[in-house]
């Protein structure tokens, strides 16, 4: 872990129940939504959506960041007591907005979105104000701009909150159609992206152990300038209807991407470690984004406005949301969740007596089967999207089961080595 910048305080970061609570609600959601887009229709996946980027991967992010922003620049959580808040009001938010579209109940949407936004712009705030002044590094500054997505997504999620429930649009001209495409485009290459590209640019290094290399530095200041300006670009030149801003703005968010791609793969390439379950997870994201960065940039240069370029073409969906985003998730949490059992757990009897190591934690066996199973579910899912005669059900079947092996390895972590997490169980854990 030297990768990590300046001194390393952990007791700078909130307990570790407070990260560990966002990732088991998150493992709820992931489960819902897995299962939610099993139904088809348009409000099961307007509900799978929110699900799965809101709920899961949001509340990833926010427990995350939460943790490990006051860990890498060495300064003090602003308040933990807002930290342990947050996570209610964005729950109940996130999972009030799905419950809204299964039902049809649209009066519910601006209150739930009233506590979703209370609870992000409560993530904001406190994790702002936790940020150092001065010597931000790429990842500081990636997550400083992601606090900016955040606030302006949920601005335009409670406008379309508000528009659904009782009509609000056309204000100022703008209509709901591209209010909702800007807001897609702020919420993933915004708020997510950005905030996954800020994380990789971190615990890449860290991880691969792979030694500096300049052209790399220079391509990752270059995507730290260029990939925000781009996301800003093409969510206003969709909202607006501007098709060069937002033809200008795809190209940029799609090279941007791709440095990102790229310099991970060189990483991963060149690290002398041996592989682990978050590093093979980390080579499906640089895979698939080297994959979809060509399609994007093609797909908008044609046609930045089409609502099936949303995410970068017909497949961009999946390369995107599950190849890059979800394996980020899945990778990273591999080794967050037991890094964080095992520091609290067994780290002071290191010397003392026999502890287990960090990766005995989780069962390898599950670990090979979730990958396998969401790894052939994302191939499925983007022959479906290429034309090919798929069956999308046998896809989210085989992605419902990836992912409930997935959720059981995490719980287990908890379950049997974190005699204090919720879902523990009685007795102390086996040492050894």
């Amino acid at each position: 872990m030297n990768a990590i910048p300046g001194p390393v305080d952990a007791d700078a970061g909130p307990p570790t129940t407070i990260p560990l609570a966002h990732f088991v609600v998150g493992l709820g959601f992931l489960l819902a939504g897995v299962a939610a887009g099993l139904g088809g229709g348009r409000a099961a996946h307007l509900a799978q959506v929110h699900l799965l980027l809101a709920g899961w991967v949001c509340l990833t992010i926010l427990g995350a960041m939460t943790q490990f922003v006051p860990v890498w620049t060495g300064t003090a959580l602003h308040s933990r007591r807002l930290a342990a808040a947050q996570l209610p009001l964005s729950a109940l938010g996130f999972a009030g907005l799905a419950a809204a579209f299964l039902t049809h109940r649209r009066l519910w949407l601006p209150v739930a979105g009233a506590l979703a936004l209370a609870g992000v712009w409560t993530f904001v705030y406190n994790v702002g104000r936790s940020l150092p002044r001065d010597e931000w590094d790429v990842t500081t500054r990636h997550f400083a701009v992601a606090l900016g997505f955040f606030v302006l997504v949920t601005v335009a999620g409670a406008g379309l909150a508000l528009d659904r429930a009782v009509g609000l649009t056309p204000v100022a001209g703008v209509t709901r159609g591209p209010l909702l495409a800007a807001h897609a485009t702020l919420a993933v290459f915004g708020a997510v992206l950005t905030t996954v590209t800020g994380a990789l640019a971190q615990l890449g290094p860290m991880f691969t152990q792979a030694s500096d290399w300049g052209p790399e530095r220079t391509l990752l200041r270059a995507e730290t300038v260029g990939y925000p300006l781009g996301v800003v670009l093409l969510a206003a030149g969709r909202l607006f209807g501007v098709t060069h801003l937002a033809r200008l703005g795809g190209l940029l968010v799609a090279a941007g991407l791709c440095v990102v791609g790229a310099v991970l793969a060189a990483r991963l390439v060149r690290g002398p470690v041996e592989w682990s379950p978050m590093l093979t997870r980390y080579a499906v994201v640089a895979l698939s984004l080297l994959v979809w960065a060509p399609i994007a940039a093609l797909t908008w240069w044609r046609a930045p406005l089409s609502l099936a370029g949303l995410f970068g073409g017909p497949a961009g969906g999946t390369l995107l949301l599950a190849g890059v985003v979800g394996f980020t998730v899945f990778g990273t949490l591999y080794h967050v969740v037991p890094f964080l059992v095992w520091v609290d757990r067994y780290s002071d009897r290191v010397g003392l007596e026999a502890v287990p190591t960090i990766d005995d934690l989780y069962d390898g066996r599950l670990s090979r089967l979730d990958a396998t199973a969401l790894v052939v579910a994302g191939l499925l899912s983007v022959a479906h999207e290429g034309g090919l005669a798929i069956d999308v059900r046998l896809a989210g079947g085989i992605a419902f089961l990836g992912t409930a092996a997935f959720a059981a390895n995490m719980l287990s972590v908890l379950a049997v080595h974190d005699p204090r997490s919720p879902v523990a169980t009685e007795g102390d854990a086996p040492d050894g």
